[in-house]
């Protein structure tokens, strides 16, 4: 079955992959377009017809450090030679370890203590595992919209998308409440603390409803899939004392807005509050698949056997993992994050102000999100302007990802420069001006 909205003009290389694709990969996939990946180089990528395009995509939010950093390469050719797989949930090495080790230099202290696993939805799932083994409750509260991962715990968490739940019921014991989604707010006519209040309000009525059988709370402190949505900073702060009044645990999700996506390495710090146990993953691997559940040593509190996996702990992804880590601090992706991408809001501002179908431009860093409207006046949702959009980027040579309903992600590896960001956004705003034609 073909997508509704193609690439007007793919290659004929990548028209027969494409072809091929079709004949022998689940169709439970989504691409926007016809772009084949062919190879890739620091904020670019070719197709297989040899097109050169700029990413603002980044491997959906995974390769902050750029693709094929030669870094990466290095450690894993230097680990590759030496082993591949030890099987670290059963033997010892010091690698896992020492990443470990070098991961929570990065944390607030508290967070002294590590799983590690292969992927986001998998370092959820052990958070998920862990709050109620250390709590011996059985309800969970996440928010909507909410994207935590497809596995079937993780995916009882997930409220994004119809179609990611439907036919899985019934789903493990959590209740959804309100994510704040300020321009679309459902507190018609109250001022700004009186919204946050009433989200707040929901969140603890939901709590109630669980009959004082909560084990944790879930929140991404930027809702990814959601629609790249960044909550009032008192709503964060007002969660994180509502889970102390009623003694829950707070899980922050990291997955996609961790690792400077934020300017921060965590994106809760840029609400000065503190989760119990944080979920990490995409790109903290560097492109090679990693995740990490961390928590304090009295939370993370499981006896043996209690939790496990074969690849946690993979050697050649805990070399990868080290290497991005020490390449994000040495060259200081979370500043330039927070220069480029402030330079990037603000120009998207003013293409807001300009035309018609920007309703909202909203992120922090280079997490940002612009929401695509049929009009300012209605709101209306403007799915297929939103991907008409996507498809005339990408034959311009600028790749970008959906979010939310018909939000545009923009997610660039964070070495992205000012002249690249600029590039891209003509790009952008040539593609804007010929769908309001």
């Amino acid at each position: 079955m073909k997508p509704k909205f193609v690439c007007r003009k793919p290659g004929p290389k990548s028209l027969k992959v494409v072809g091929r694709d079709n004949k022998v990969i689940s169709p439970s996939l989504t691409r926007e377009y016809s772009f084949v990946l062919k190879k890739g180089k620091g904020c670019y990528l070719w197709d297989v017809d040899n097109r050169k395009y700029l990413d603002f995509a980044a491997g959906v939010a995974v390769m902050n450090i750029g693709h094929t950093n030669p870094v990466i390469e290095k450690a894993v050719r230097r680990q590759i030679r030496n082993a591949v797989h030890v099987g670290f949930s059963d033997f010892y090495a010091e690698l896992p370890v020492k990443f470990v080790e070098y991961l929570l230099t990065f944390l607030p202290k508290h967070l002294n203590k590590a799983f590690l696993s292969n992927s986001g939805t998998e370092a959820v799932e052990a958070a998920y595992k862990l709050a109620r083994w250390h709590t011996n409750k059985k309800w969970a509260i996440a928010f909507k919209p909410s994207f935590h991962g497809r596995t079937m715990g993780s995916l009882s968490l997930t409220n994004s998308r119809p179609v990611q739940r439907e036919r899985f019921w019934p789903f493990l014991p959590v209740k959804h409440a309100l994510y704040p989604y300020c321009y679309r707010c459902p507190f018609k006519n109250k001022e700004h603390d009186g919204c946050v209040n009433l989200y707040l309000e929901v969140l603890e009525e939901k709590m109630g409803e669980c009959d004082k059988d909560v084990a944790a709370v879930f929140l991404e402190p930027v809702s990814g899939e959601g629609g790249y949505l960044v909550p009032p900073k008192d709503f964060v702060k007002g969660v994180r004392e509502l889970c102390d009044d009623h003694g829950v645990l707070l899980c922050d999700d990291e997955v996609q807005a961790g690792c400077y996506r934020t300017g921060k390495f965590l994106a809760i710090e840029n609400f000065d509050v503190k989760a119990d146990i944080v979920a990490l993953s995409k790109a903290i691997g560097g492109g090679v698949p990693l995740g990490a559940t961390v928590a304090n040593e009295k939370t993370m509190d499981w006896i043996a056997g209690s939790h496990a996996n074969t690849f946690g702990g993979n050697l050649l992804a805990c070399a990868a993992g080290l290497a991005t880590l020490k390449f994000m601090r040495q060259k200081k992706l979370g500043e330039n994050a927070k220069k480029v991408g402030s330079y990037m809001i603000s120009r998207l501002e003013e293409m807001k102000d300009e035309y018609e179908i920007i309703g909202d431009v909203r992120g922090i860093g280079m997490m940002i999100g612009v929401e695509i409207v049929k009009s300012k006046s209605t709101k209306e949702y403007g799915i297929e302007e939103r991907s008409d959009i996507l498809c005339k980027s990408s034959e311009k040579g600028l790749l970008m990802l959906p979010a939310g309903v018909s939000t545009i992600r923009i997610c660039p590896p964070l070495i992205l420069t000012k002249e690249q960001a600029d590039l891209g956004l003509d790009i952008l705003e040539d593609s804007i001006k010929e769908v309001c034609a």
